[in-house]
């Protein structure tokens, strides 16, 4: 019996071998013009991503940190043992109530990125999904630049005993990053500083923007 006959024989009795497909990895789509967005104003670019830690019990802590591309502002340092795509919508309607509805917001094609619920949030709300190429970390090269700090100068030297800990700790750096920590690229001003005086010199753009 060689393979010729074999296939003989399939042929003749309507056989077919399946074929196996490939999975494919869900991709998110974006909603933001296919040129390369640069933030040119706060509010119009904020940027999330995840981060990995655990506490002294090699438990998980799952970061998800939120920054303004333009003011490189830390608008969320969250702390959990794990987080979902409802805990993402829930966290940026919280930050919209404070800081207004950015016009976009970048992130990567992770699970909780494109699960349904922040595509139905996408599709409900004012702002629109600018989603990086799978594999290609430096598209949102912003929030991993702060990823980097935030590993460097916390994560990396301190020892969490409790998700209580890791959690104030995280606010207590968010807060200090964005009010005592000048940057070279805001002119040496904080971000608390360089957001307080582009709106002071923008102040009919902001009224316009808010309407």
């Amino acid at each position: 019996m060689n393979h010729k006959r074999v296939q003989r024989l399939c042929r003749d009795e309507g056989l077919r071998v399946r074929v196996k497909k490939r999975k494919r990895a869900r991709l998110g789509q974006s909603t933001n013009p296919q040129d390369r967005l640069s933030a040119a104003r706060p509010n119009h670019v904020w940027a999330l991503d995840f981060q990995f830690d655990q506490t002294s019990d090699c438990r998980v802590l799952k970061y998800l940190n939120i920054t303004d591309e333009f003011s490189k502002e830390a608008l969320a340092i969250e702390v959990e043992r794990s987080m979902s795509g409802d805990d993402i919508v829930t966290i940026l309607e919280r930050l919209i109530n404070v800081h207004g509805a950015p016009e976009f917001v970048r992130m990567d094609n992770g699970t909780e990125m494109t699960s349904n619920t922040v595509a139905d949030w996408c599709r409900f709300s004012p702002s629109n999904i600018s989603f990086i190429d799978p594999g290609s970390p430096w598209q949102n090269a912003y929030v991993e630049s702060f990823n980097g700090k935030l590993r460097d100068e916390l994560l990396g030297i301190e020892i969490f005993t409790t998700l209580l800990e890791a959690k104030i700790m995280a606010e207590d750096y968010r807060q200090d990053y964005n009010q005592n920590r000048p940057h070279s690229s805001l002119g040496y001003m904080t971000p608390h500083e360089f957001k307080q005086n582009w709106h002071h010199n923008n102040q009919g753009l902001t009224t316009v923007l808010a309407h």
